[in-house]
């Protein structure tokens, strides 16, 4: 489903080069649950960007879902984002002003679908999360939690191919952080496709795969189960 296959990513600041990636090479198969994490400055973002197609690298091929989208431009990205990915962010990304139904609605609205078909999709994401009865409130009236769950529900209307999750836990509680993790594993149980980014080692050990970035490289790409998965204090530092 994506395959990144010797992916750089360069920025030039002065006389300086900065590689963000330096020769990425990764597949993730339909169904998986990976987390990519890494420290900042490892390169998790801008994996993230290229991923999400919210950037291009500067050489390389991505293929999502056998589509090269490495040298689209941004209107052919923005089809393929609203198409194949559903994205869940850190700050939830509601507008304060719309109810929680219509802010699930959103980008179906931007696909050009239907008003009827939106909103039954929308209660029904929002069923899925198990906040139907809060379709007519506002975010300001809902937990964090509560909050998040409504972005998953918006990620979800779209029926995407992946669900895209950055840093989705860094502004709750770490028990409310663990309900939407479980919440993310019960999604992947049921046959979604989930990308998980995170500085956190101990959130990216929920996931079934870990991939850890370093300096723009891939230093760890196997089981989260895996005893090599786990990072010693001094390797943090």
């Amino acid at each position: 489903m994506i395959e990144l296959r010797d992916i750089y990513k360069l920025y030039h600041m002065g006389d300086t080069v900065v590689r963000a990636l330096d020769g990425i090479n990764l597949n993730i198969d339909e169904g998986e649950f990976v987390a990519i994490v890494g420290q900042s400055g490892s390169g998790k973002s801008t994996c993230m960007n290229i991923i999400g197609c919210l950037d291009v690298p500067t050489s390389g091929t991505y293929r999502l879902n056998g589509i090269d989208v490495s040298t689209m431009d941004d209107d052919r990205l923005a089809v393929i984002r609203n198409r194949f990915l559903g994205f869940v962010f850190q700050q939830y990304n509601l507008i304060p002003k719309l109810k929680v139904v219509e802010n699930v609605e959103l980008p179906l609205l931007y696909s050009g679908m239907g008003s009827s078909e939106r909103r039954r999709r929308a209660l029904k994401a929002l069923d899925r999360v198990g906040l139907s009865d809060k379709a007519g409130n506002r975010p300001s009236q809902l937990s964090g939690g509560q909050q998040q769950r409504v972005s998953i529900a918006r990620a979800l209307a779209g029926d995407p191919s992946v669900i895209l999750a950055d840093e989705p836990t860094g502004a709750l509680d770490s028990h409310t952080g663990r309900d939407v993790i479980n919440f993310l594993r019960e999604l992947n149980d049921d046959g979604r496709t989930i990308v998980l980014i995170t500085h956190d080692n101990s959130i990216a050990l929920k996931a079934k795969r870990i991939v850890r970035l370093s300096d723009g490289r891939i230093v760890y790409d196997g089981d989260a189960s895996s005893p090599q998965a786990v990072v010693t204090p001094q390797e943090e530092d």
